[in-house]
Formats: structure tokens, sequence, C-alpha cells
């Protein structure tokens, strides 16, 4: 799995444009890739997306970072390189549509297919099964990243949200839901509130992903 967080300038790949990716190859967690850049011409910008994710829109036009279609192509050419190239993380479709709209728009090869996973539903169905209440709004799933995050023994995600920030935290969530263990060294300080030990049962080897 490639767990993958974009930053934009909006909501709709079509008129939005990408301003970073990070990503981390579950499969190898040392494998991590970050690129910022700069948008396409004529792309919107929503203060509203900024005030996320950080950026100024100086920042965003820079000329001196590389374009959209240099990011995308590196992404590209970096997940071939993993054993599992299934796209994953918090609202994944979200991810996948706008890097599937970048590669669209400068003709690149999609090599991803539709299916991937998301920590919302791992999450849900984690919580559903231990007999824990979802937060709901107008009817409606209402749980976020941060109380996933929160959920399984991690703080929330630092703001402003960074890309690669994004993409560890939630590969790291996934690891202590799916596997019930830390992923990364970094946040093996914090412990995990439904951890196999705490009833004695041996961790889980290998996984899914």
């Amino acid at each position: 799995m490639i767990v993958v967080d974009v930053e934009t300038t909006g909501t709709d790949p079509l008129l939005h444009a990408i301003v970073s990716i990070g990503a981390v190859d579950f499969c190898q967690p040392g494998r991590q890739f970050y690129r910022e850049c700069r948008i396409f011409d004529g792309a919107q910008v929503q203060a509203q997306a900024l005030a996320v994710n950080g950026f100024t829109v100086e920042q965003v036009t820079d000329s001196a970072k590389p374009t959209l279609e240099e990011a995308i192509g590196q992404f590209i050419a970096w997940c071939r390189e993993a054993e599992n190239r299934t796209l994953g993380g918090h609202n994944t479709a979200f991810d996948r549509g706008f890097l599937q709209a970048s590669a669209d728009r400068y003709n690149l090869a999609w090599h991803f297919g539709n299916r991937v996973l998301d920590l919302h539903s791992v999450g849900w169905t984690h919580m559903m099964t231990a007999g824990i209440e979802i937060p709901k709004k107008a009817g409606r799933s209402d749980l976020s990243c941060d109380a996933i995050l929160q959920y399984t023994g991690l703080p929330a995600e630092p703001k402003p949200h960074n890309g690669l920030v994004g993409a560890k935290m939630e590969a790291e969530a996934f690891s202590r839901l799916v596997r019930g263990r830390p992923l990364f060294e970094e946040f093996a300080t914090y412990p995990i509130p439904f951890h196999p030990h705490a009833s004695g049962a041996e961790p889980a080897q290998g996984g899914l992903f």
C-alpha cells in the first residue's frame, strides 16, 4: 500500500491544483516521498485551502519550484518501486482524484487502478467491532482523521497540514488498527489503547498490506 496525502488549492481536481505530495510505502516505511510544486497556469486558489496547508499564493506560484507535471511524474516513478501500489489514506478518493487528474492533464500513464484503501473505513469498522458509537453529523459519519489518530493513541495531526507528516501519521494509524503495533519508531512512545499485549495475546504477524 502507498499511503498518500496531497495538499491542494481547493477541492475540485479540475479547477484546483496540487501544491505538495507526501507518501509512505507501507511495506517499506523507510521509503518516503515528498515534493512541493507550483500550480498549473489558470488553477484556482481558495484562501480556505491555503489556510489548511500553510502555503501562500507566492509559494504555490513560485517559478523556482518544480512544475506539477514534474512532481506527479516523479511520484509515479517512485511508486513503481513499491511492492504493493494500492493507494491508501484517510479520504483516499480525494487524493486519488487529484493525482489522476494531474496525470491525465499531462498524459502520464496511470497505473493505480480503481481500488483504494481508506483509513476512515478501517477505523469505522474497528470502532464498530469494539462497540464504540461512531460520531455522526447530519445523519452521516463524522469520524475525522484526527479522531481516528486519537483513537489509535496518536496526537492530532500538526497544523498547518503537511503532506508527508499526514501520510506518516495515517500509515501509523493503519498499522495500529490492522496489525496492533507501531510502524514508526518516532511514534513508539505513544501507547496503543487496544494493543494485543494488553490481553496477553501475541501481535499479528505479516498483514494485508
